[in-house]
């Protein structure tokens, strides 16, 4: 059963769950989100049970208390510092959205930590017309607009047909939103637009898959092309696109987990 707990370091405190028994360790790096994933972590377990005897899974949440100033690099390097005072090495290492470029910095700078590295719908520089759906989510969030701010972020990460179909609980979540959640949200919205690892993507000397959708709103499908762009002459580098399932195919795709699983796995 998923169990949340939380690693303290000198610097900060940051909760994770754990779930799983497998010899290898599979790290998940979450994307932005309002609340923390934590109080979902029963659901996260059940999404990945068929791999349950394969791996150990721990899925990061970021520090609790983050500075005013907080970029990515930096939610990189605090990752790595749980990663390691867990004893953690050479992980299996997925990471969505603003996950993902967490993830890139982390295999950059901390090759031991990974062994090999997914990333789901993510960007390794954002470009000004990639903006404007987190720069709608910061203007929501800095007025308040719980309700408003769930049901935008909602509508640009899930297709249509999911959209619709959760609207309504996203108009109850967003009332157990609290001040201080927005708070943070605004503060780690705020550093993707200034996020440009594209230069030292050749640095990550582990076997990477991207995947990426088309018609992703949030970053577009531009984003895991030019990751791809970089890496593409390397014989362990994979590709694939989806369509038709949202910035949140990571959720939302039937065949997600098992492609996922299948590269960790291949020549094992």
């Amino acid at each position: 059963m998923a169990t949340v707990s939380c690693v303290k370091t000198k610097d900060f405190e940051m909760d994770y769950c754990k779930f799983g028994h497998g010899e290898r360790i599979f790290a998940i790096i979450p994307g932005l989100s309002v609340q923390s994933v934590m109080s979902a972590a029963t659901a996260i377990e059940d999404s990945y049970k068929t791999i349950s005897d394969q791996f150990t899974t721990y899925v990061f949440d970021r520090r609790k208390e983050v500075p005013e100033d907080y970029s990515i690099e930096d939610m990189a390097r605090d990752t790595a510092k749980a990663m390691k005072e867990l004893g953690l090495k050479d992980t299996y290492l997925f990471g969505a959205s603003q996950g993902g470029m967490i993830s890139m910095v982390i295999a950059m700078e901390y090759p031991e930590l990974v062994k090999k590295l997914a990333l789901g719908s993510t960007s390794s520089q954002i470009h000004p017309e990639q903006r404007k759906v987190i720069d709608k989510w910061i203007s929501l969030a800095e007025a308040g607009d719980k309700e408003g701010l769930y049901q935008e972020f909602g509508k640009e990460i899930y297709p249509p047909a999911v959209y619709e179909q959760f609207k309504d609980y996203f108009s109850e979540v967003s009332k157990t939103v609290t001040d201080a959640e927005l708070k943070k949200f605004i503060i780690l919205a705020k550093s993707i637009p200034k996020f440009n690892v594209t230069d030292g993507l050749k640095k990550i000397n582990c076997p990477v898959l991207a995947l990426g959708v088309y018609e992703d709103s949030v970053l577009d499908a531009d984003a895991t092309m030019e990751i791809a762009q970089e890496l593409d002459e390397r014989p362990d580098f994979k590709l694939y696109m989806y369509i038709g399932y949202g910035h949140a195919a990571f959720d939302t795709a039937p065949d997600y987990k098992q492609r996922v699983l299948d590269f960790y796995l291949e020549g094992e």
